[in-house]
């Protein structure tokens, strides 16, 4: 439910939906490089214009909106920003309240090893680790959901210690990926998919096979 997002965040964050309001929050797992960017990279090679994988998840959102013809829905892609260059949605927040993946912050550590140092939160997925994305928002506007219950996200980083460990090295070594280790996965990304994104994003055209 949107209100259970804008109940833990400040009014300049808040969806302007009612609170029963339903969405839905779209992941991609390590899969998606191959069953969707690389199909649709191949396919749509001539309209690529901007980044690849953002078209791609656009593209295939357009098509989940095609299967609601009577329905309002509303789309919030996780690269979206406000004229205040504010994200339009918090993504992480999102997923951790609808479930999907537990957002790990300073204040989930008791005894906070960094005085004044700005650390980050990060979100861990159950199966997938940190090898995972969060995309964008759905959203009913048209579809209310009294009694949708809430379900807590899986809490797979328990231990203090470990929970130290994530966030020093999201905030301090995230270019190796280390921290998306943090738990046993079930499937992470394949090589050529860690090259991807290792790449700056100017240069990944290259890599698909795209000119600019």
């Amino acid at each position: 439910k949107v209100g259970w997002y804008n109940a833990i965040l400040q009014p300049a964050f808040h969806l302007p939906y009612p609170d029963d309001t339903l969405a839905f929050v779209v992941l991609s797992t390590p899969s998606m490089f191959d069953k969707a960017l690389k199909p649709f990279v191949n396919k749509e090679r001539l309209k690529i214009i901007r980044d690849p994988v953002d078209q791609c998840v656009s593209h295939h959102l357009s098509r989940v909106k095609e299967k609601f013809p009577d329905q309002k829905v509303d789309v919030i892609f996780d690269y979206e920003i406000l004229p205040s260059r504010k994200p339009k949605f918090l993504a992480q927040t999102a997923a951790h309240v609808a479930g999907a993946a537990y957002y790990y912050q300073r204040k989930d550590v008791k005894l906070d090893p960094w005085g004044k140092k700005k650390i980050y939160g990060v979100c861990i997925h159950p199966k997938y680790g940190g090898w995972f994305a969060i995309r964008g928002l759905l959203l009913f506007p048209d579809i209310q959901v009294l009694f949708l219950e809430q379900s807590a996200p899986v809490d797979c980083v328990s231990t203090e210690e470990k929970r130290i460990e994530l966030l020093e090295q999201f905030n301090f070594h995230w270019q190796d990926g280390r921290y998306r280790d943090i738990i046993e996965v079930k499937e992470r990304y394949s090589e050529e998919q860690k090259a991807y994104f290792a790449t700056p994003p100017a240069e990944r055209f290259r890599l698909l096979g795209l000119t600019q």
